[in-house]
C-alpha cells in the first residue's frame, strides 16, 4: 500500500513497492496531544407499460416483415461478385490505439481545487468516544465519515470527481514502524490504495489517559479530519502526485520537504473541515494552540507551522488557503 507520509515512505529505489500498513500522524503521548462516497444509489428504471391496438400492431408487423424481406433479398457485396474492400479488421484501426493513454498530469501547486470556495457547513451529530472501546470507535467513525463525505462531496462534484466514502477501521494491532517514526506514535493512518482510514486502538488508549476528558472529543475529530484530508488529496490526484515528488527527490532533505507539504496540507484541510462541521471558535482555537505546543517532526513540520496551516484552513475563504505546495520553504519547515 502507499500510506500517507506520516513518517511513512512511498515505494522507491531503496524501498519495497508495497510496505506493511504504515503509521499515520505521529503523536507523542502527553497533554494535550493533537494530531499534527459511497457511490450514488443505482437508479432503477420503472417498467414502461405498452398499450397496443389491433390495427397498430398489424401495421407494425407488416412493416417489420417488409424489412426482413429487404434484408434477405438484397445481395451482399460478395454475392454480387464484388469482394469487400478488406477482410482484415486491422486495416480499419489506428496504430495509435496500441499505445497506452498518457497519464493525467497533476500540478499540485496550481490545482483547480484551489479555486473552490470552502465547503458549506453541514449538520453533524457525533457520538462521544470511549477511547478503549472498538464498538464506540466504530460508531464514531461511521458518523464522522458520513459528515465529512457530505461536507466535501459538493466541492468534489464541482471538479467532476466522484466522492467515494473511505472505509474507516479500528485496529487492535500497532503498525510496524517506518523510518524514524515510533509505532507508539501512530494513532491513525490513511491507506490510499484501499481508501481506508485506520484508528490504532492500542495507541489512542494511552493517549486518552494522558489528556483531560473534555479535550478528547476535539482531539479525535482533529485526528480524523486530518486523515480525511489525505482522502481528499487522493481523490483529487494530489496525494499520488505528492508521492511522485518524494520518489524523484534529489536527496533526503528534498524528500522530507515534499512529505511535509503533503502533511501540512492535510492539516489545513482538517482545520477547514472542523470549521465546516460546526465546531465552536473556542474548540478550533484550542486545537490550534495544542498543535503549537506539540513536538516538531521532520515529516510533518514544526509545531508552529502545523498550527498556522490548521488555522489558515479553519479561517480560509477558498481551498487555496491550503496550497502548501506553492508556499515558501520557511512555511513548510
Amino acid at each position: 500500500m502507499e500510506p500517507t507520509p506520516d513518517g511513512e515512505r512511498p515505494a522507491g529505489p531503496s524501498r519495497p513497492a508495497a510496505p506493511n500498513p504504515p503509521p499515520g500522524i505521529p503523536h507523542r503521548p502527553g497533554p494535550p496531544p493533537f494530531p499534527p462516497a459511497a457511490p450514488p444509489p443505482r437508479r432503477h428504471r420503472s417498467a414502461a407499460v405498452w398499450l397496443t391496438v389491433g390495427a397498430a400492431a398489424l401495421t407494425a408487423l407488416a412493416a417489420f416483415t417488409a424489412c426482413v424481406l429487404l434484408v434477405v433479398m438484397t445481395p451482399l457485396p460478395w454475392q454480387s461478385g464484388s469482394a469487400p474492400a478488406s477482410a482484415d479488421p486491422a486495416d480499419h484501426t489506428s496504430s495509435q490505439l496500441e499505445a497506452r493513454p498518457a497519464p493525467v498530469e497533476i500540478d499540485v501547486a496550481d490545482h483547480p481545487a484551489y479555486g473552490l470556495t470552502v465547503p458549506d457547513a453541514v449538520d453533524c451529530s457525533l457520538p462521544d468516544v470511549d477511547a478503549g472501546s472498538a464498538d464506540s470507535w466504530t460508531d464514531f467513525n461511521a458518523a464522522i465519515s458520513d459528515c465529512l463525505t457530505r461536507l466535501w462531496r459538493p466541492r468534489l462534484d464541482e471538479l467532476g470527481v466522484h466522492a467515494v466514502e473511505p472505509e474507516l477501521r479500528v485496529s487492535n494491532e500497532k503498525p510496524e514502524p517506518v523510518g524514524s517514526v515510533d509505532e507508539d506514535y501512530t494513532q491513525a493512518y490513511y491507506d490510499n490504495r484501499e481508501m481506508s482510514i485506520t484508528v490504532v486502538l492500542p495507541n489512542v488508549v494511552p493517549m486518552a489517559r494522558s489528556m483531560p476528558a473534555d479535550w478528547q472529543q476535539t482531539t479525535w475529530i482533529s485526528l480524523l479530519t486530518h486523515e480525511y484530508g489525505h482522502h481528499v488529496q487522493q481523490l483529487t490526484g494530489i496525494l499520488p502526485a505528492g508521492y511522485d515528488m518524494e520518489r524523484t527527490a534529489a536527496d533526503e532533505d528534498e524528500r522530507l520537504e515534499a512529505t511535509r507539504r503533503t502533511e501540512l496540507q492535510a492539516e489545513c484541510l482538517g482545520g477547514m473541515a472542523m470549521d465546516g462541521l460546526g465546531l465552536s471558535g473556542s474548540e478550533i482555537r484550542r486545537a490550534a494552540e495544542s498543535l503549537a505546543a506539540g513536538d516538531d517532526f521532520a515529516t510533518h513540520g514544526t509545531a508552529s507551522n502545523r498550527s498556522t496551516w490548521f488555522s489558515d484552513g479553519a479561517g480560509g475563504d477558498t481551498v487555496g488557503a491550503c496550497n502548501t505546495y506553492d508556499a515558501s520553504q520557511s512555511r513548510v519547515a
